[in-house]
């Protein structure tokens, strides 16, 4: 029992100090209605609870729903600025694993902001165990367990999408520029895409997103270009990519193909998880034919 379950047992007026306690331990426990989203993850999984209108900020990853685009913009998930938290008045945030930097995160602990850590992951399971640690931070487990099965049913129908894409060889370029070309490894949420698709990633012997060499890429093998869709200054044309000569040799090269998707979408991990393995599956099959 709590110490505010304990104080309202009393039958007898509660006056002075004991009032006071009452009041503050009340307070505590309410819940978080003030609620900072680190991370393009966690604030599609609050509003697909329901629970966006206890949203007052988001970071710049978070750019889905549009309407998650209206709340203020408090910095990229690793340079996050603790100002404009602080600015918000939050009485939780609920952060992606990985968040920074690390100064920032200590100003929030000074502030005795209670901070929530998601554990990152590329997994349909990792996917689940988004949804459920979000809801139980926000006190609706329930809301939780309803939009996890839905998940789970909605990955389990998108692997009928995957047959036959077992030797499809996709190599992921997150940027392309002076000629370095920054691929996907293990341990990536590109990786983790590829895989759920039922493809497999081209590039090996390296972690996460680094430059890889010309060797590397004529090593890949790869029969497929995937990149995140991007237009103005980031986005990366098809004769940009086919001007490196190591792109042009491969297979991807030789066929022209290339595949885009929303990189949100392609790389969060979470509610749209399913919609992004049809899709990139699809595309997958469709490319180079």
């Amino acid at each position: 029992m709590t110490f505010f379950q304990i104080l309202r047992s009393f039958r007898a007026p509660i006056g002075g100090i004991f009032a006071a306690a009452l009041a503050v331990s009340a307070q505590a426990e309410e819940e978080p209605n003030r609620i900072v989203a680190v991370g393009g993850a966690i604030t599609e999984i609050v509003f697909a609870l329901g629970e966006e209108d206890r949203l007052v900020a988001r970071d710049t990853t978070s750019n889905h729903p549009e309407a998650a685009r209206e709340l203020p913009d408090i910095g990229y998930i690793r340079r996050l600025s603790p100002e404009g938290i602080l600015s918000v008045d939050p009485d939780l945030i609920i952060s992606l694993e990985g968040a920074g930097p690390p100064e920032a995160m200590d100003i929030l602990q000074e502030a005795a902001i209670p901070v929530v850590e998601i554990p990152e992951g590329f997994t349909g399971d990792a996917v689940v165990a988004k949804i459920t640690a979000v809801s139980e931070a926000l006190g609706v487990p329930e809301k939780g367990a309803a939009l996890s099965e839905k998940v789970s049913n909605d990955l389990a129908k998108a692997k009928a999408a995957t047959a036959g894409l077992e030797e499809k060889r996709v190599l992921f370029i997150l940027s392309l520029a002076n000629g370095r070309v920054m691929a996907a490894g293990q341990n990536s949420s590109a990786q983790g895409i590829i895989e759920l698709a039922g493809a497999v990633n081209a590039a090996s012997g390296f972690e996460g997103y680094k430059p890889i060499t010309e060797e590397a890429i004529l090593a890949s093998n790869a029969d497929v270009i995937l990149l995140m869709e991007r237009s103005g200054p980031m986005g990366i044309t098809n004769e940009q990519i086919f001007s490196n000569p190591a792109l042009a040799a491969t297979p991807a090269g030789q066929n022209n193909a290339v595949v885009r998707l929303d990189g949100m979408m392609m790389l969060g991990f979470s509610v749209r998880t399913a919609e992004a393995v049809t899709s990139l599956a699809t595309a997958l099959n469709q490319a180079g034919s």
